[in-house]
């Protein structure tokens, strides 16, 4: 007797060829909407905000001749669900703080914010405010690999490499090889998120 075979749990929405079309696509687009790239800087979000950027800012030069700059932003203190209680601990698991690095004016710049996943627009929104708290740039743009819907604020990418509609209870995952060793696109099962 043959057994079925085992579902997977998760769907594999772009493979790592795909991904690279995609990242392609945004990179036009923003050289396109961008005639003076001396004025844009690209900045990641951490955590796989930070190598998008990184690959962007290189399919940029390759393309325009002139690599955008580059840096990095951690949210972790501007997001609106950490909390820090008079001497007590939190009341959740905290996340992981890390770097951020703005090695260059703010200033007159068009600033672009990269991040993978773009779902309720808190991140963004939390991104945005610790940007300014380095500088003003003269325009802030938001470029994402993903939108997968449910915005709970108002807030829309300027560059979108794909519109994958979710329910509550599923999940985008992005996996990138600087920090995943794969480069794909995940739609996974996320049950907690459902139950909200």
């Amino acid at each position: 007797m043959k057994l079925p075979a085992p579902v997977s749990a998760e769907k594999v929405l772009l493979d790592g060829e795909a991904l690279g079309r995609t990242l392609s696509r945004i990179a036009h687009e923003i050289i396109e909407a961008n005639p003076s790239l001396d004025e844009v800087a690209l900045v990641g979000i951490q955590t796989r905000g930070v190598p998008l950027a990184q690959r962007l800012a290189r399919l940029i030069e390759e393309r325009a001749g002139r690599a955008p700059e580059l840096g990095a932003v951690d949210i972790t203190f501007y997001r609106d669900d950490v909390r820090v209680r008079g001497g007590e601990g939190p009341l959740h698991a905290q996340p992981v703080v890390r770097a951020t690095a703005l090695d260059f004016p703010l200033e007159g710049r068009t600033v672009v914010l990269v991040d993978d996943v773009l779902y309720t627009g808190r991140t963004i929104r939390a991104a945005i405010e610790a940007l300014f708290d380095y500088g003003r740039p003269a325009r802030v743009q938001l470029a994402c690999l993903v939108d997968r819907g449910h915005r709970e604020l108002p807030i829309r990418p300027d560059y979108v490499g794909k519109n994958l509609p979710t329910a509550r209870g599923e999940r985008i995952q992005v996996q990138l090889v600087e920090v995943d060793e794969v480069d794909r696109i995940l739609l996974v099962p996320n049950p907690e998120e459902g139950s909200r």
